[in-house]
């Protein structure tokens, strides 16, 4: 291991279309904006807003304050963009993720179904939800899917492949650590797609993530057609009463 590379502080990196979007609409408002309000001037699901608005807070771009409320309940936060020159000391993100990386595939007793279960749990989370009775077809889910990815930054282009898809990962936003740990980080993303798939009630699903399956290139492979969604994991369901 590269011990000076791991310790170097993080370098500002292209925040993305959608985080820089997220950080321009906070720049000319010039006054706090809550999630929702964000979510729909820029057409992002509330979640997916909140998920860039945090990355934003925690990189010292924004700050977070929470509003005062009327009556009784939780109190809403509102961001805005901090003043000051830019962030405060230097960031250390790869030895972080390294170091969370490395105890879950060290001290996990099947760090991989570990990873993915979180991935699950997060593409769930980030994804919206189709309305009741409305479903999606294979086409419409693969490119959500692929916009949902882009968001992350994994640069991904569907791709037709015998009588299937494919979707090519040409980027990964955490390429040197999955390197040292490719049962861990790569389990996570392919559940990060599960998780999303499963949330759309998609007639689709992804089953295999080929890590480096090309030079710079990780390739899942999508499965499709009708009740496709039923093999995606169901530890959540609630086991009917007898």
């Amino acid at each position: 291991m590269d011990l000076q590379a791991l310790l170097a502080p993080d370098t500002g990196t292209p925040l993305g279309e959608s985080r820089a979007r997220v950080l321009d609409l906070l720049r000319f408002a010039g006054r706090p904006l809550g999630v929702q309000e964000i979510a729909e001037q820029t057409g992002l699901h509330p979640n997916t807003a909140r998920f860039h608005l945090d990355a934003l807070a925690d990189a010292s771009l924004v700050t977070r304050k929470a509003q005062p409320r009327p009556g009784p309940g939780r109190r809403s936060l509102a961001y805005q963009v901090k003043d000051g020159d830019g962030p405060a000391g230097r960031r250390r993100y790869r030895f972080l993720a390294e170091v969370l990386t490395s105890m879950i595939a060290g001290v996990m007793p099947q760090p991989g179904a570990a990873a993915a279960e979180a991935g699950r749990e997060w593409g769930r989370y980030l994804t919206e939800q189709p309305p009741p009775y409305q479903r999606l077809d294979a086409t419409q889910a693969i490119e959500r899917l692929t916009a949902a990815l882009d968001e992350i930054g994994f640069a991904p282009e569907a791709v037709a492949e015998g009588g299937g898809y494919q979707i090519r990962l040409h980027q990964c936003p955490f390429r040197e650590v999955a390197e040292r740990h490719q049962d861990v980080v790569c389990a996570l993303h392919l559940g990060l797609m599960q998780g999303a798939l499963t949330q759309m009630r998609a007639p689709v699903t992804t089953d295999r993530l080929r890590p480096f399956a090309q030079p710079s290139v990780c390739i899942a492979e999508l499965t499709t057609g009708q009740g496709a969604e039923e093999s995606e994991p169901k530890r959540d369901r609630a086991r009917p009463r007898r």
